[in-house]
């Protein structure tokens, strides 16, 4: 698990977020130029390490009722993802956003493209589905499992 303060300076790596204190050493972290009301992106980073970042409506997440996941376990790779996320969520209209397509690749050269597809992550080899997902941390999981790496491809959304 990631430190308090090995979190905050992956959060405030983003120059697009404001840093502001709160109650009982908290930390919240806005993107001011959201397209909405909202924006915290991550709420009450706690000295313990504890901390949520907003999600809710972005494909791959699933949120609680306030639409934030907690980030306590979260790796670097996961939180500077997440946090990407949540700023291009904030950032976007709803029918700006395109759909998400990955190109992954094991070491015999076996290749599988990851899409979200109406909520699902969808998992192809060729044009055959291969699997499908709820979320994309699971699918995530299934692929490093399956010792797949990803590879970028011109035209990749990401």
């Amino acid at each position: 698990m990631l430190t308090f303060e090995e979190k905050q300076t992956i959060i405030e790596s983003f120059p697009e977020l404001t840093r502001k204190d709160v109650s009982l050493k908290r930390l919240n972290y806005h993107y001011e130029d959201s397209l909405f009301d909202k924006t915290v992106v991550v709420q009450h980073l706690h000295p313990n390490g504890n901390a949520f970042v907003y999600v809710a409506g972005i494909p791959g997440y699933e949120a609680d009722e306030r639409g934030l996941i907690n980030v306590r376990e979260a790796t670097e790779e996961e939180l500077r993802k997440v946090i990407t996320d949540s700023i291009k969520g904030l950032a976007q209209e709803e029918s700006e956003a395109e759909p998400i397509e990955q190109h992954w690749i094991n070491a015999e050269g076996e290749k599988l493209v990851l899409m979200e597809e109406l909520g699902a992550w969808n998992l192809y080899h060729g044009l055959n589905l291969e699997d499908s997902f709820g979320d994309y941390a699971e699918a995530l999981a299934y692929l490093k499992e399956e010792q797949f790496k990803e590879v970028k491809v011109a035209g990749d959304s990401k």
